[in-house]
């Protein structure tokens, strides 16, 4: 089946190969369940106003005045939510799993660093105990010329991950939010912020004074 630009679960999500992207994913038990199913409540209005904003969109091209709008709630929901849900993820851990806990931090770093260099060339990615944030640049095209999609990327990371820690841990089922939250980069200065924001955010949510110091931060200093 052919791969689209643009998919959906509860939010949007704009794929492109050789496009930079800024993206976050959580344990599945990582914010209390009550503020998820309020946040996920919120969501679910915004995918209905954004569906009945969207239709026709598969056969829309970017410069049509139904896409150029849906563009932007997209980017306007998805700020405001993400802010909020960071807030939850740095502030409040409930999470059963411990994702810097070396053993899983081993797996994590192996699964972030797969494709570096192959499918695309990592920028930066810090691992907190229950939720993940990655920027990264797609490449074009892969080993056999096909397009490179950050659904491919991500389900692979997820899966390889997930199938790892499940084991280490002597569990079974899901262990991410089927969610993630990408933004595209716009520019250097964006690509800037969303590498500092991903190194310092150990040391926002309290867990070390110095950024180097946090085992799970890694950043591309060639780039």
């Amino acid at each position: 089946m052919k791969k689209k630009e643009y998919y959906k679960h509860i939010l949007p999500h704009f794929q492109q190969p050789g496009q930079a992207y800024f993206v976050t994913w959580s344990l599945r038990d990582a914010v209390p369940p009550k503020a998820l199913k309020r946040y996920s409540a919120k969501l679910e209005s915004i995918k209905a106003r954004l569906d009945e904003n969207n239709r026709g969109s598969e056969s829309a091209t970017p410069g049509d005045a139904a896409q150029s709008s849906l563009l932007k709630e997209y980017h306007t929901i998805r700020r405001k939510y993400i802010r909020a849900y960071n807030h939850l993820l740095d502030t409040e851990n409930h999470a059963t799993v411990n994702l810097s806990r070396p053993a899983n931090l081993m797996v994590m770093i192996e699964a972030l660093n797969f494709w570096h260099s192959a499918r695309l060339e990592n920028y930066a990615f810090c691992i907190m105990p229950n939720h993940v944030h990655w920027v990264f640049r797609l490449f074009e095209k892969t080993e056999r010329g096909d397009a490179v999609y950050s659904e491919d990327i991500l389900y692979s990371v997820k899966r390889f991950s997930a199938g790892k820690i499940n084991a280490l841990e002597g569990r079974t089922g899901a262990l991410w939010q089927k969610e993630s939250f990408d933004k595209t980069i716009r520019d250097d200065r964006h690509l800037y912020h969303a590498i500092e924001y991903t190194l310092n955010n150990p040391v926002l949510g309290g867990l070390v004074k110095n950024r180097n110091d946090w085992p799970g931060n890694y950043e591309n200093t060639a780039i």
